[in-house]
């Protein structure tokens, strides 16, 4: 995007909760960064004598450093360039000695929050995963460290394969930035391999047809009680004189379990991906839903159609919320931010439902269980489901008993 810019409209810009640069039409190597979280900074984008590209960094924008002043900088640097300045010299080499943390904390941390949207819980993420290598130099990591760590991790906190290889790889992509930015000099953990993931061919768990019944019967009970709850204690505030609270008769939902239950049967998202979920993924125009991967995942985003149900529950939803924009669709009804858990009130719907060994993930093989049982194609639940690999939807085959015959039919 290029634009001659001026203070007004630099001070005006607000992030649309990705990354952009904006390079300035009267001074054609001034670039201005707006980064996911609405900061911004000051560029120049330059060649180096080696004749590579490169980015000089001049500050913050727009208060402490202007566009006039920018500008101005930008024309010193280009001048002293030209004079046979070699900037590139300038900069610091990589540290051998440097901690896991220190590459976190002063060079990772910025980048990946700037950069990925879901950033922040990545890196959270990995400061969790490998706190008992934070004090360690990153040269002095070795595999077989790694090796014991997960071993260590998995009989600590019960992860599965897949999720211990889901962690290394985030870990091995950061070290791997830090390479290619010149802050570290190696990687150490490049030759790590993948543990073979077993666990994932375990037996898939779906909802059958009187579990679907019970479940959605004890989802609105639930509803009842919560409203039912609602009026009696504003019965009991206007007693006293007090301030009501929000009736719940005229909307369509007590509160936000039941339309995520909907919106996961329905769409197969992850449940970092629903907490995650903002208003301005969803095009009711177009009728798409589009997903972002949770931190831990490396997937591309998934668009996916809406039908008829999940159409009309966002609806009452953003009607009921009055939700906009990059807002939330399910907020912390306590804090307004992304939602921890919900694991309290799923399990007592399941305790109600007499629905036993269904966990929130379930939800999202019932997404695809259900589709394959009805005759979609792997690959179309492949897309669906953002699954890179052919191999994690073929654990869904066994469930297409009909339209393998069907095809063995066109043979006669």
């Amino acid at each position: 995007m290029q634009i001659k810019l001026t203070q007004s409209y630099v001070q005006s810009l607000k992030s649309e909760g990705k990354a952009q640069w904006i390079r300035d039409s009267v001074m054609n190597k001034l670039l201005l960064y707006l980064g996911r979280n609405g900061k911004k900074t000051w560029y120049i984008d330059y060649t180096r004598p080696d004749g590579k590209r490169d980015c000089h960094k001049i500050g913050p924008a727009p208060d402490i450093i202007t566009v006039a002043i920018a500008r101005d900088k930008a024309r010193e640097f280009l001048a002293r360039l030209t004079l046979g300045e070699d900037f590139a010299s300038h900069k610091p080499k990589p540290k051998n000695g440097m901690k896991l943390k220190e590459f976190f904390d002063e060079h990772y941390a910025q980048w990946v929050t700037d950069n990925r949207r879901v950033g922040a819980r990545s890196l959270g993420l990995l400061r969790n995963a490998f706190a008992d290598f934070m004090d360690q130099s990153i040269t002095d990591m070795t595999l077989l460290q790694i090796e014991q760590w997960r071993i260590k991790y998995r009989r600590e906190q019960s992860v599965k394969t897949a999720t211990l290889n889901r962690y290394t790889v985030m870990l091995k992509a950061a070290l791997n930035w830090g390479v290619k930015h010149e802050i570290i000099e190696t990687n150490p953990i490049t030759r790590l391999e993948k543990l073979r993931e077993d666990d994932s061919s375990t037996k898939t768990r779906y909802l059958t047809p009187e579990e679907r019944k019970r479940l959605f019967e004890a989802l609105d009970a639930r509803e009842e009680r919560i409203r039912t709850g609602r009026g009696n204690h504003n019965e009991w505030l206007e007693a006293r004189e007090k301030k009501r609270l929000p009736d719940l008769k005229n909307v369509a939902f007590a509160d936000y379990l039941k339309p995520m239950v909907i919106v996961t049967l329905n769409t197969g998202m992850r449940r970092g991906s629903l907490f995650g979920l903002l208003w301005s993924d969803i095009d009711f125009q177009e009728g798409t839903l589009t997903i972002q991967p949770p931190a831990e995942k490396n997937s591309k985003l998934i668009h996916v159609p809406m039908n008829t149900t999940l159409k009309k529950t966002l609806i009452a939803w953003k009607e009921q919320t009055h939700g906009n924009g990059d807002e939330l669709v399910f907020p912390s009804p306590k804090t307004g931010t992304v939602l921890n858990n919900c694991k309290k009130a799923w399990h007592n719907v399941l305790e109600d439902a007499e629905i036993e060994n269904f966990r929130w993930h379930d939800m999202r093989h019932d997404f695809a269980s259900q589709l394959v049982m009805k005759g979609v194609d792997l690959n179309t639940v492949r897309e669906l489901l953002g699954h890179t690999d052919m191999k994690m939807t073929l654990r869904y085959a066994h469930l297409a008993p009909k339209v393998k015959l069907a095809a063995v039919k066109m043979l006669d």
